[in-house]
């Protein structure tokens, strides 16, 4: 399983690689400038996107569908819902990817983003969807009816929130298919589906990041929205 996992991380990367090849031979015509550094840190992102994907295949898989499994048990009540949203909040601010674009939006914003308010707000976007999405599933919802009406709430928000905001808000959607989310929400989705008679394994599975990524576009709206509101209040004042 390790080695077929390494395989893969290696055919992934070897395209882009090779583009980088090219361009660089064919077109920019130069010689490498320290290749050493180079081929070193090409060695690095090949073992450590392998040590991620073969750590969360052993591990957080297992643990979300397990999870998964008893949350779907009628006793478990309020804590079915509970669980998805602090998972889901505790994932997403261990996201690298999240990190980078919390720094870039403050610096994008001058200082009106604030990094840490920007993943906080996006942590509790993807819990509180991770919430929905599993509510669903456990109450056999539709998934375009949570999908359609997400959205269209999301396009109310799109016009009321600051200009700046919104490209901001929509990448911050994509956290939700990053390195460390993804494992968590898939597995969760997948033993939800599998647990419950009669759901669809694909469509919960991949439901519940549809979902998910509704929210965190969202919570970033609102959250500019509001910001803009208090900094207008505070200017009259």
């Amino acid at each position: 399983m390790a080695m077929d996992l390494l395989l893969v991380v290696i055919e992934s990367l070897a395209p882009m690689a090779a583009v980088m090849v090219f361009f660089h031979a064919a077109v920019l015509r130069r010689p490498l400038k320290n290749p050493a550094p180079i081929f070193a840190g090409t060695l690095a992102v090949i073992v450590g996107m392998w040590m991620i994907l073969a750590g969360m295949e052993m591990g957080m898989y297992n643990l979300g569908e397990n999870m998964a499994a008893r949350l779907s048990a009628p006793s478990m009540g309020l804590w079915a819902l509970l669980f998805p949203f602090l998972i889901g909040y505790a994932a997403t601010m261990a996201e690298p990817s999240l990190i980078a674009v919390a720094e870039k939006a403050e610096e994008v914003t001058s200082g009106g983003l604030k990094s840490f308010m920007f993943k906080n707000v996006v942590a509790l976007g993807v819990g509180v969807g991770l919430m929905a999405g599993v509510h669903r599933i456990l109450a056999g919802g539709e998934l375009w009816v949570y999908l359609v009406g997400g959205y269209l709430v999301v396009l109310v928000f799109t016009k009321l929130a600051p200009r700046e905001a919104v490209p901001i808000a929509y990448d911050s959607g994509e956290v939700t298919t990053s390195t460390v989310t993804i494992p968590v929400i898939f597995a969760l989705g997948l033993g939800l589906a599998k647990a419950k008679p009669g759901a669809g394994v694909l469509v919960n599975g991949f439901g519940l990041i549809a979902v998910a990524a509704i929210f965190p576009i969202l919570f970033v709206l609102l959250y500019a929205t509001a910001a803009r509101y208090v900094a207008r209040r505070r200017r009259r004042r």
